[in-house]
């Protein structure tokens, strides 16, 4: 949300899966499967080919214009309400929640077969007054309300949630003086706990800026209370670097920082990216070192267009105001390209597990799924009724029908998979999770 030191400033802010089909209950075949080499021709397809998204931020008030939603629609799988999810959008009295500008993001990613990140629960700006003026026990029940009211809403149709944004201080290795802070230091802790018993499906992430430089103190003591959530079993499943760098300040050594929270055990994101000019080494470099790392998830640019940028004026995005493919963005897409097509396991990090968009029919559409951290899993896919699993392939699976729950092992073809589902109206991707045999 705030610039990569630039503080003080304000952030307004296909493939289908390979292999023949296996009829789950139907027989239902699948065909025009392309080749696992062929190079993608856009963000997304190309990341899916690693096992990762490419996603931007969302503005429900340019849904409207034609240019932006091809834009958005063709290149990106994941999309983040940029807005449209903040306290004082969602929650503008106390218990009155209002979901009109998020409501119309999410549906559009349905309709267009992308999943959402949810952005932000929890953030000491934009607030509503009526939190503003509340304190000690009042705000601390209105906060966790809040997380409940918002997450059980969406529950079942969000991949991941900012938990909560920026809670640390700039330069500093303390916490951010916010009002939730002087409710108690375990408030972050107490967030977390709340938004997995509001949806356990999501991923859980705490997000912030100025957290690249992994010699920095508030790198460090991010770092500090995730290592501390992790050994205690707090529920924390993702960290989210924004990523909205300087035009003068020194690439940092990005790679470094996401394998050492990596190791922690948990996924890293790049959720906010932005860099002044868009310079193409520079782009390059951020998708590079996200492909280095096998539990980073996929890549956010704040934005489809410049001129939609919170910073337009540093025309820091991959598309110019005309809609035009940027150098940087050929920059990105040669980078997703050359990687190898799904990134290696790597021994007791975990699993995790990524859709990607297949075809669409009227009636049904189809996902592809790649695993990635391990080579025994168990993949756990929950789908939200009435839609239900027609039919899968390259994986061995259990359906029941009565929890409408698919669990997949591997049978022999790796972590690359799929399933068809016939949706009954109900376009809402499934949710995922994954966890070692």
């Amino acid at each position: 949300m705030i610039g990569h030191l630039l503080a003080g400033s304000r952030a307004v802010r296909r493939t289908l899966a390979l292999g023949a089909a296996a009829a789950l209950s139907t027989g239902l075949a699948v065909a025009g499967v392309p080749r696992a080499d062929a190079a993608a021709d856009t963000l997304g397809s190309a990341a899916a080919r690693t096992g990762r998204y490419f996603g931007t931020a969302i503005d429900a008030s340019k849904l409207d214009d034609p240019v932006y939603t091809t834009i958005a629609g063709r290149e990106f799988d994941m999309v983040t309400p940029e807005n449209g999810m903040t306290i004082d959008a969602t929650e503008p009295r106390q218990g009155q929640f209002v979901f009109t500008n998020a409501d119309r993001i999410v549906d559009w990613a349905a309709q267009n077969g992308k999943r959402v990140r949810g952005h932000t629960l929890l953030w000491h700006s934009q607030q509503p007054q009526w939190l503003v003026n509340l304190s000690g026990g009042a705000l601390r029940q209105a906060m966790l309300d809040h997380v409940d009211g918002v997450m059980t809403h969406y529950k079942g149709k969000i991949y991941a949630w900012d938990v909560v944004n920026e809670a640390f201080a700039d330069g500093t290795g303390a916490r951010r003086n916010s009002n939730f802070q002087r409710t108690g230091d375990d408030w972050i802790e107490a967030a977390f706990r709340a938004a997995r018993a509001a949806d356990p499906a999501a991923k859980l992430c705490y997000n912030d800026y100025n957290i690249e430089d992994w010699t920095s103190a508030k790198t460090q003591a991010v770092y500090a209370m995730v290592k501390d959530f992790t050994s205690r079993g707090v529920p924390i499943d993702c960290v989210g670097f924004q990523a909205h760098f300087g035009s003068g300040s020194p690439y940092p050594d990005l790679r470094t920082t996401l394998r050492n929270f990596a190791a922690l055990g948990v996924d890293v994101q790049i959720t906010e990216l932005d860099i002044p000019s868009a310079p193409a080494a520079t782009y390059a470099a951020v998708v590079g070192d996200c492909l280095a790392v096998p539990r980073c998830a996929g890549v956010t640019v704040w934005g489809v267009r410049d001129p939609d940028s919170w910073r337009s004026g540093d025309t820091p995005l991959l598309f110019d105001g005309d809609g035009g493919k940027k150098p940087a963005y050929t920059a990105v897409l040669d980078a997703l390209n050359a990687a190898v097509p799904s990134p290696s396991p790597t021994p007791g990090a975990g699993c995790t597990a990524t859709l990607s968009a297949g075809a669409k029919w009227p009636d049904r559409y189809t996902l592809g799924v790649t695993v990635t951290g391990s080579d025994d899993w168990i993949v756990t896919m929950t789908v939200p009724r009435p839609a239900r699993i027609i039919a899968t392939w390259n994986v061995r699976t259990r359906w029941n029908p009565a929890t409408n729950v698919l669990t997949a092992r591997p049978n022999g073809h790796g972590g690359s998979w799929g399933v068809t589902i016939k949706h009954h109206g109900n376009r809402t991707w499934p949710t995922v999770s994954c966890r070692t045999a």
